[in-house]
């Protein structure tokens, strides 16, 4: 074995006879440099900074006390103060009940992100309308069955559901919706079957208008109806897109979520330009939001200096009630009709009706 065997080791040899010279004699240790001679230390290497996109995002309002973030509508409380959104909540009218039943206003609750409480808000925002005493649907637009869950329905138990509406023309609407516990409030399910219709409606005609073409017959029997998205930009969200007048954007107080307002906004103009120019973006909604941390007043922030009014004044806060009334199998109004999260709801369906006057 030689000195090369081993890269980097070259410099390091050993004073065998007859294998290797003497090593040099030692040389005298110099005497270190005087001061004035002494050489400059290099430049410190700078800090590494943080990712422009995130530093880019704005730094956040003061650290909201628990009167700013009084409830919208607080009877108690007077109208100037400043929301968690920084801006000043508006004083919103009570929605009176309708004198006639429908034309429905279509909204559906889109965002491609999961886990960001598209189905907490279906669910609840329904339940809220439907206390103003409007006639209100929910459609499950989602294979996993979420919101039919979140209502108290079993879709392994399901012998109809949205599924066969899409895809078998002798099925009507009414044999598949079901009324719910809460009081003008419907519910057409949704079960693991309508994967499969992502697939098969890519060989119909006009395979983007099938959803609108289901509801058509019963949008004169409904106020609202409100279509819970799939977490994804598929045939099956653009359906939802395309039989829609407006969209609720559920938006978690997170930087991952905040990045994939981007796509879903082009994925909306691209629906608007080439099926549906009447679809408008009805409000941007914070959800899962900790006015305590500086991360989700940072995105908040974000989202309010990039949508500005779009951006609901409502926002939904954190809370372990959430979890609770999916496990009963029904919405917070119902489950926790006091609590502040059934309030924040409340308050948003305020806002949902006034920016939807048709509804």
């Amino acid at each position: 074995m030689n000195e090369s065997t081993f890269p980097g080791t070259e410099h390091v040899t050993a004073h065998l006879p007859g294998q290797y010279p003497a090593p040099e004699p030692a040389q005298p240790i110099s005497t270190p440099p005087s001061p004035e001679h002494t050489p400059p230390r290099p430049a410190p290497v700078p800090a590494r900074a943080l990712p422009d996109n995130y530093a880019e995002m704005p730094k956040p309002t003061a650290k909201l006390t628990a009167e700013d973030l009084a409830p919208v509508n607080d009877p108690n409380g007077p109208r100037h103060k400043i929301g968690p959104t920084g801006r000043p909540l508006p004083d919103l009218p009570e929605p009176q009940p309708p004198t006639k039943t429908g034309p429905a206003q279509v909204i559906a609750m889109c965002n491609q992100k999961g886990g960001v409480g598209k189905t907490t808000t279906t669910i609840n925002l329904g339940a809220a309308i439907a206390e103003t005493g409007r006639k209100v649907l929910l459609i499950d637009f989602d294979p996993q069955g979420s919101a039919s869950i979140g209502l108290g329905v079993q879709p392994h138990d399901l012998e109809l559901s949205v599924y066969n509406l899409l895809m078998q023309r002798d099925i009507t609407a009414d044999e598949v919706i079901q009324a719910t516990n809460v009081p003008n409030l419907d519910l057409l399910p949704a079960n693991i079957d309508l994967s499969a219709a992502e697939v098969q409606l890519v060989q119909e005609v006009a395979r983007e208008y099938t959803l609108q073409r289901v509801l058509d017959p019963i949008i004169p029997l409904y106020d609202v109806i409100l279509i819970d998205c799939a977490p994804s930009l598929g045939l099956l969200t653009v359906n939802a897109l395309t039989a829609s007048n407006g969209i609720v954007v559920p938006l978690e107080c997170e930087f991952f979520a905040l990045r994939g307002l981007a796509m879903l906004t082009d994925t909306i103009a691209k629906v608007q330009d080439r099926l549906n120019p009447k679809l408008e973006i009805v409000g941007i909604l914070g959800t899962m939001f900790d006015g305590r941390t500086t991360h989700a007043r940072e995105v908040l922030d974000r989202v309010v200096q990039a949508f500005d009014e779009r951006v609901f004044h409502t926002v939904i806060r954190r809370t372990v009630k959430f979890p609770e009334t999916t496990v009963v199998g029904e919405p917070i109004t119902t489950y926790a009709p006091s609590s502040s999260a059934a309030t924040q709801y409340r308050d948003l369906a305020k806002e949902v009706l006034a920016r939807c006057p048709a509804g």
